[in-house]
């Protein structure tokens, strides 16, 4: 058995052993409009996230897209493209457990921009939907890959 360093929300990396981690493919909406960003909080850290999740089994990764961007989000959406892929070993510090995550990144279009109040986001770890300018944002204001959903946002614009 061996060791993986996974990174805890608060950014230090945790040692965990490789039997403890979950296969975790998910998948995430990068929705640019008039110069915003559509993004999440996450209710540990407060530091940004794009909508998405977990694919469930039996899901297509187009499916869970538009289900979880309704769910923490209200928004409707359709998926463009697939832009990019990264694969992350992480640590949630609330449940204790450890992923090894295989993230899908799509550019997706809003089919209509208001957004669910905040008492109404089905989530457990996302809250507080917005429209975020994206000139104001740095990579530090993500709890990850702030720097590639940036770049990334070139192409969705």
């Amino acid at each position: 058995m061996s060791i993986v360093e996974c990174i805890a929300l608060d950014g230090h990396l945790k040692a965990v052993q490789s039997d403890r981690l979950i296969l975790r493919p998910a998948a995430y909406a990068l929705i640019v409009q008039d110069g915003k960003l559509l993004l999440l909080k996450m209710r540990h850290t407060g530091k940004y996230h794009l909508p998405g999740g977990g694919i469930q089994i039996g899901e297509r990764m187009e499916e869970t897209l538009k289900r979880e961007t309704r769910e923490e989000t209200g928004v409707e959406i359709q998926v463009v493209r697939f832009v990019h892929f990264e694969e992350i070993f992480f640590y949630y510090d609330p449940s204790d457990r450890a992923y090894h995550g295989l993230h899908f990144y799509f550019i997706c279009r809003p089919k209509m921009l208001r957004l669910l109040p905040d008492d109404h986001v089905v989530d457990g770890s996302a809250e507080q939907p917005r429209w975020v300018e994206i000139r104001n944002l740095q990579p530090e204001d993500f709890q990850s890959h702030g720097d590639v959903v940036l770049a990334l946002c070139k192409q969705a614009a």
